[in-house]
């Protein structure tokens, strides 16, 4: 037989089959020994009737859908689409709330994450702002604040904050304020002129005299000028023990140690900040220097020492 007369026959065989459920159903034998012949379609046995037909008829649809190819539903089994989904991870479908697990909600699927949304801008504030914001600022420290810090706290550019200080202590200057805004110790801050502290003074000191000895003064002076300086150099310039001083220069905040010296070991002393801000200066390189303050015969009295 040839393929193509095979195929005819097959189809004429699946065009007159008709399935059990639709076959007319045989007369009821008479009761006999002899058990009824098995129906070639349902399996060996006797025919269905009744409750057990009903049961193969709701069975056949589901029967045909695996005849023509369709997968069988398995119980517990995984969609092969939804484990794709799972794996990679999707979007929240229309109607599903967001959860723990992703963007879908399902604990333990991993969905795409939404992006951080980015700070928005600091406002730019005009000048007549930025300069009202830096005098309430400089009111209230204690001590110089820098321009990089300014700049932080009022969130605008620190190309803005130099020139606006400059020009705010252009300003005082020009108006002939009491007061002069000034930069000492690496920052900025508000002191009085000098032709009034003689005023200030009355009103602070009213009478107590907080004033450095002379030997703290000429200490201090060592250090300011030989920084850094151990206690035996400061010693044998000013030619008499000077540890008491020291003691109460560090107590004060004005001297502090920087290290030792690495011949000796001895502890090497220095100024503080708080003695750039009580003298108004920037460093210790705006210091007066020391020529003018020299005796003509210094050369002289050196080797007299000697």
């Amino acid at each position: 037989m040839s393929d193509e007369e095979r195929r005819d026959s097959l189809a004429d065989q699946a065009a007159a089959w008709i399935p059990p459920w639709e076959r007319p159903t045989p007369p009821k034998p008479e009761a006999t020994e002899t058990e009824p012949p098995a129906d070639p379609d349902l399996g060996t046995g006797a025919p269905l009737e009744g409750p057990d037909r009903t049961k193969i008829a709701a069975a056949a649809p589901a029967a045909a859908g695996a005849s023509a190819g369709e997968p069988e539903a398995v119980p517990g089994a995984v969609e092969p689409a939804r484990v794709a989904e799972d794996a990679v991870g999707g979007d929240a479908r229309p109607g599903e709330p967001e959860g723990e697990g992703g963007a879908s909600g399902v604990p333990g699927k991993r969905g795409r994450r939404r992006p951080t949304p980015e700070p928005e801008p600091a406002p730019v504030l005009d000048d007549a702002e930025l300069r009202g914001a830096l005098e309430a600022i400089l009111l209230v420290v204690d001590q110089p604040v820098s321009e990089l810090t300014l700049a932080q706290v009022l969130e605008q550019s620190p190309e803005r904050i130099g020139p606006m200080l400059d020009e705010i202590a252009a300003g005082y200057t020009a108006a002939g304020h009491g007061f002069e805004l000034r930069r000492a110790a690496g920052g900025w801050r508000l002191y009085t002129r000098p032709e009034y502290a003689t005023y200030v003074e009355r009103f602070v000191l009213e009478g107590q005299s907080v004033r450095l000895t002379q030997a703290a003064l000429e200490t201090l002076a060592v250090i300011a000028y030989k920084q850094p300086v151990t206690r035996s150099r400061i010693s044998a310039i000013r030619g008499v023990n000077c540890d008491g001083v020291i003691r109460t220069l560090v107590s004060r905040g004005l001297v502090e140690e920087c290290g030792t010296e690495a011949d000796s070991g001895a502890f090497l002393y220095r100024t503080t900040t708080m003695f750039l801000e009580k003298l108004g200066l920037n460093s210790v390189d705006d210091l007066p220097p020391l020529a003018p303050f020299l005796p003509d015969d210094v050369e002289e009295l050196a080797d007299a020492t000697r």
